[in-house]
């Protein structure tokens, strides 16, 4: 589907900015991994078109991954695209596109509502958008393209990774799920899987730009391998990637309990670069809940493949996503929640209320729960997350873990002086170094005792040089090349000295 829409002509139709040579640019993502990973792809088509990220101010182009799963997403958008309105208004040749699940939802919602968008694109077609912003430029008047079907694999097409040091690799798109509360397989269609040649391709292309981590996407990796007939295909996935040398750490997100096979488990424990850690979205603890949201197991068998998990990975953290308040849940099935969690001990849980998603089975069904009810069992539930979360992580000091260093510093690192990073099983650690100790760069390994512990990270305050370890890597030396290409100055320098820490991949809040 492709159309365009004219308008009125501005005072002055002339682009002053059409013969500068840079333009720039700036991509603003919400929701999901998928999405922080087409973002990627986003920027890296706009700099090949000859775009350049927006350093300071205003960029001549602004574009919105959108996402129509979380709540509120359309309110989001529209209230981001208002206050862009004035802007542009006072800068001729400025554009604005939006593109994403909400894109593909909406189509001529967001020119109806938002007509001084230039660009409209979905999510099967993410490789037009240069060519939707220059065609705009030239007709003056708004492009809207969405296609049904995938037109190009997002992976094939150019990226600007977030991060040097950890990437996101997408071994599928779409879903075959028909989830009673999900809209995503509307917007991203039957599930596509690509070739195992291909996907290690990209994981080892991005080890060789210095990558050590990377993350395996899909929105049910575990049925990775059943559109060519090879259901064990995600064990072997894993395997293989244990087999590329430089590459540390190998996580993936997300698995369906119903169809994690125990060829998975096994293939986690046996290789070494596969992290102990497991995100396995519960949606709820309630057996008539779980029926009534077409998720194709029971309680006893998602806290089977727990144990499972835990009995050959012992100190693996396990996450989760849970909806509260979906139509027609009783006390009783919100009680039957809470002790799957109870049971469960999960070191983080993403929650979230139930709401409204036009378009899907659950926004009809009766029994639709008030606001305060859902908000009181929302509360509830992170409370005994929180107690659960901060008990586990309790359980992690005196341990030492290793740390992968990473660019985004804490909300208190300014004021404490603790860098932050990621151990093993993803846990969030904010460390200091030890006075005359070498600093790590982002990229940098660090191993140190956790000294103390909170509901969503752990500390490190080694009480000397020799309780703490550094191991300088291959991403911390591509994480100086990128700022020296940057121009920018090393976060640490050879000798320890201290400098800025720069902020580098997004990172999603434990609840909304």
């Amino acid at each position: 589907m492709s159309l365009s829409v004219s308008r009125p002509a501005p005072e002055e139709t002339f682009d002053t900015r059409q013969e500068a040579p840079l333009r720039t640019y700036q991509v603003r993502t919400f929701g999901c991994q998928m999405n922080v990973h087409d973002s990627e792809r986003i920027s890296g088509l706009l700099e090949g078109a000859g775009y350049v990220p927006a350093t300071e101010g205003d960029a001549d182009v602004v574009v919105f991954n959108t996402c129509a799963v979380r709540e509120n997403a359309d309110n989001k958008l529209y209230g981001n695209l208002g206050q862009l309105a004035h802007v542009k208004e006072s800068r001729p040749g400025m554009q604005i596109a939006v593109g994403g699940c909400l894109a593909q939802k909406d189509r001529e919602t967001i020119l109806a509502k938002a007509p001084f968008v230039d660009a409209v694109f979905g999510t099967h077609n993410i490789g037009a958008l240069p060519a939707l912003l220059e065609r705009a430029r030239h007709n003056d008047a708004a492009q809207l393209e969405i296609l049904e079907s995938l037109e190009v694999f997002p992976s094939t097409l150019p990226t600007k990774r977030d991060s040097v040091y950890s990437g996101w690799v997408s071994i599928s798109v779409g879903c075959n799920n028909t989830c009673t509360f999900c809209i995503v397989p509307s917007l991203r269609g039957k599930e596509r899987d690509r070739r195992p040649g291909e996907i290690l391709a990209e994981v080892q292309a991005l080890v060789d730009d210095g990558a050590i981590e990377v993350t395996l996407l899909g929105q049910n990796v575990n049925s990775y391998g059943v559109e060519f007939g090879d259901r064990g295909a995600f064990a072997k996935l894993l395997r293989a990637c244990g087999s590329i040398e430089g590459l540390e750490r190998v996580r993936f997100t997300s698995p369906h309990p119903a169809a994690f096979t125990d060829d998975v488990i096994h293939a986690m424990a046996e290789t070494p670069n596969v992290m102990p850690q497991l995100h396995m979205p519960l949606q709820s603890g309630s057996d008539k809940v779980l029926k009534d949201m077409r998720r194709s197991y029971r309680s006893k068998k998602f806290l089977g493949i727990l144990d499972r998990v835990r009995e050959q990975m012992p100190h693996a953290a396990i996450s989760t996503d849970i909806i509260v308040g979906f139509p027609g849940e009783t006390e009783e099935d919100f009680q039957a929640t809470l002790d799957v969690v109870e049971q469960a001990r999960f070191a983080t849980a993403f929650t979230f209320q139930y709401s409204k998603r036009p378009g899907t089975p659950a926004a009809d069904l009766p029994d639709q729960l008030p606001k305060a009810v859902v908000q009181e069992r929302f509360e509830r539930l992170t409370a005994l997350q929180d107690r659960i979360a901060a008990e586990e992580n309790a359980k992690q000091v005196g341990r030492t873990v290793e740390v992968m260093v990473t660019a985004a510093a804490g909300k208190k690192s300014a004021e404490t002086g603790r860098l932050s990073g990621r151990s093993r099983d993803q846990r969030l650690v904010h460390f200091s170094v030890p006075d005359g100790a070498p600093v790590p760069r982002p990229g940098d390994l660090v191993t140190v005792p956790v000294t103390s512990a909170a509901a969503f990270h752990l500390v490190s305050d080694p009480a000397s040089a020799a309780d703490y370890s550094l191991r300088r890597s291959r991403a911390g030396d591509a994480w100086d090349r990128a700022q020296a290409d940057s121009c920018g100055v090393p976060a640490p320098a050879a000798d320890g000295a201290r400098t800025g820490v720069l902020l580098g991949m997004p990172a999603l809040p434990p609840r909304q």
